[in-house]
């Protein structure tokens, strides 16, 4: 593609994607899985969202790549899919990296993640971190909390962003990266809020401690 990847733009230090770019490309990637998981025909999982696999084209509309880890899905089954563990640290579900189960839910935690990235332009861990925690959750949820989104923003945008747009995005993907997976919205749910067709959501002001919340399926 030939823009190469969102990974390469936020973190390789060679262009800055403007606010109305980052806005359109998490809702281009929200439009991507909601194909997946309702529009298909099938129940698809991808289970490797991550700005690696988000590539733009020569207009900066985002694509999502990289579908060898997905796996089609049985929408009749009652209980989830033991697909077996895969994806990357920081971006996967606390619930799918304890039981190997991927839901559409687990997707949703991973686009969360992905979208807090570019609103803030931070990775979700550290190189070596591998666990079921994510430092970037935990953080912009303190900030949320403290009423004082802005100072999460991503400093190379300069303050260039339209507010109201930065603090819908960033409190929807909390929302998606909810450690409870019970409490998170489908992904035309939180498209819904990205478009202003529904109100924000009610958040807890602390992020809950559940991050290995008991399988309730």
């Amino acid at each position: 593609m030939a823009n190469d990847s969102l990974d390469f733009h936020l973190f390789g230090g060679r262009t800055m994607l403007k606010w109305e770019t980052r806005y359109k490309i998490a809702f281009g990637i929200a439009s991507a899985l909601l194909y997946l998981h309702e529009e298909s025909g099938q129940y698809v999982v991808h289970r490797d969202i991550k700005s690696s696999n988000i590539i733009l084209d020569s207009d900066s509309n985002a694509k999502l790549g990289d579908f060898g880890l997905a796996r089609l899905m049985d929408e009749d089954q009652l209980r989830a899919k033991t697909t077996g563990l895969a994806g990357t640290w920081g971006y996967m579900a606390p619930e799918y990296v304890r039981t190997g189960k991927a839901t559409k839910g687990s997707d949703v935690f991973s686009f969360g993640v992905m979208a807090l990235e570019i609103a803030c332009g931070r990775r979700p861990t550290e190189p070596e971190y591998e666990g079921p925690h994510v430092p970037l959750v935990a953080w912009v949820w303190e900030s949320y909390g403290n009423e004082r989104l802005h100072d999460v923003a991503d400093k190379t945008l300069r303050m260039e962003f339209d507010m109201k747009e930065m603090e819908c995005l960033i409190i929807v993907e909390l929302w998606c990266a909810h450690p409870d997976r019970n409490l998170r919205p489908s992904i035309r749910q939180a498209m819904q809020v990205l478009s202003f067709e529904a109100p924000l959501p009610n958040l807890p002001k602390k992020i809950p401690v559940q991050w290995r919340i008991q399988d309730q399926n």
